[in-house]
């Protein structure tokens, strides 16, 4: 039995998708567990480019079953508009399955959460404004719609009228009847229920018994790490858990039953919205970083907004590796370092003029960290070709293996190109013929 979890272990945007499309050719079963479509993943293969908000990366393989858990949040309009987008582009969704428990995001959760950014002004958070947050909320307070819901018309308007009376705070004008009328919203996502009937189905019974099997199983997370809901850097953060302890709760495994955590990172740093970046860098390493114009331009999936640019930050990394018992990494866009003819690494903290060993939990003093720099040299030179790790500079090979050692896990693979194949691999996560 193999099965792997693929955490983001930064601020999200770490390239999951294309770790997840690579190693789904060996899967039997890939399960997205947590977030919502207020994430997006970006897989390059054969047939084009897709960007996905809700569908696992595993789709592209018509041989690996794709759950969506139930620790994830779905608006049902957008995915239903994904999963046209990807049939008309001739990939099938036969073997897709959306878990009954999944929580719904329902129009007054989108009202709210644009209601919410607006108010805070200057103190906004950066939300997307997609209702995921509210959704999450709701879900906790035990007043959420859950995807099952959606197949009984007649429950689900009993259930609106009940939810909808503890929401009349929301409604202060004419232009919010709809969001929070129970007739309208019943009647309009009951028709998404049917158009989604042949996929709802209870995801414990796949998941177990692909365990039974011993199958290949993929956990594929959203966002990342460091915008865990209790271990980010609150409050600039997601409303769930993208670590590991969210991939057996979003998918219904047991933590037991993980195998391998492996966690990715950029070669950088990135990150969309607001909050601390203690390596945030502007003007020309910006500019290299962000690669604006090429097919790995930093620019949000979801947002379309231009992602924040930083140096790798090791101590924010090895956080990440601790909490989430992560093993192996995958680290991506290696390629966008080949320019540079020294490369920073943040290997330590200063906070106030005294060192400090690990992330403050303050968002606040995060903000005023001052970063201690290793600068290693670049290698200057292409790597988008090479495909083994012998044939990488050795100071690219340098800068992957002190990665290694200051976070304490092991490299598995390394992207040097958004493609499909510019993957090299050091570690097989999952059997080359999967069974």
């Amino acid at each position: 039995m193999s099965v792997v979890a693929v955490i983001g272990a930064q601020w999200g945007d770490e390239g999951k998708g294309h770790i997840v499309d690579v190693l789904a050719e060996r899967a039997r079963l890939v399960v997205r567990y947590g977030g919502g479509n207020n994430a997006g993943h970006t897989v390059v293969n054969r047939r084009g480019t897709f960007k996905l908000h809700t569908v696992p990366s595993g789709i592209f393989d018509p041989s690996t079953v794709n759950v969506i858990g139930n620790g994830v949040v779905i608006d049902p309009a957008v995915l239903v508009r994904e999963l046209d987008e990807l049939q008309a582009r001739g990939v099938s969704v036969d073997g897709l399955f959306i878990s009954e428990r999944a929580h719904v995001v329902m129009p007054y959760h989108v009202l709210q959460d644009q209601r919410d950014e607006a108010q805070r002004g200057d103190a906004r958070i950066g939300t997307t404004g997609r209702g995921i947050g509210p959704a999450y909320a709701d879900k906790m307070a035990r007043t959420g719609i859950r995807v099952g819901d959606l197949l009984d018309e007649a429950g689900l308007r009993d259930r609106l009228t009940t939810v909808l009376a503890l929401k009349r705070w929301l409604s202060d004008d004419d232009s919010t009847a709809a969001a929070l009328d129970p007739v309208t919203i019943a009647a309009r996502y009951a028709a998404y229920g049917v158009r989604l009937a042949q996929h709802i189905t209870d995801s414990y019974p796949i998941v177990q018994q692909a365990l039974e099997r011993g199958a290949p199983i993929l956990l594929e997370g959203a966002q990342g790490a460091l915008l865990d809901i209790d271990h980010g850097t609150y409050p600039y953060v997601t409303s769930s858990a993208p670590g590991t302890a969210g991939a057996a709760q979003g998918s219904g495994i047991a933590p037991t039953a993980i195998d391998t955590v492996l966690g990715v990172f950029k070669a950088y740093a990135t990150r969309v919205g607001a909050g601390p970046f203690p390596t945030e860098v502007d003007g020309d390493a910006a500019a290299v970083l962000r690669q604006i114009g090429t097919p790995w331009a930093e620019v949000g999936t979801t947002t379309g907004r231009l992602r924040r640019v930083g140096w790798f930050d090791a101590v924010l990394a090895r956080y990440a590796v601790r909490l989430n018992g992560i093993d192996t990494f995958a680290l991506t866009k290696l390629d966008v370092l080949d320019t540079l003819a020294e490369i920073p690494v943040c290997v330590g903290y200063r906070l106030d003029g005294a060192p400090v060993m690990h992330p403050p939990m303050r968002a606040g003093e995060l903000a005023r960290i001052e970063p201690v720099y290793e600068v290693m040299p670049g290698w200057q030179q292409p790597t988008t070709a090479i495909r083994h790790i012998g044939a990488l500079p050795a100071a690219a090979q340098a800068y992957l293996g002190r990665i290694g050692d200051l976070i304490g896990a092991r490299p598995a693979l390394v992207s040097v190109g958004p493609a499909h194949d510019q993957i090299i691999e050091l570690l097989p996560l999952l059997p080359a013929t999967a069974g």
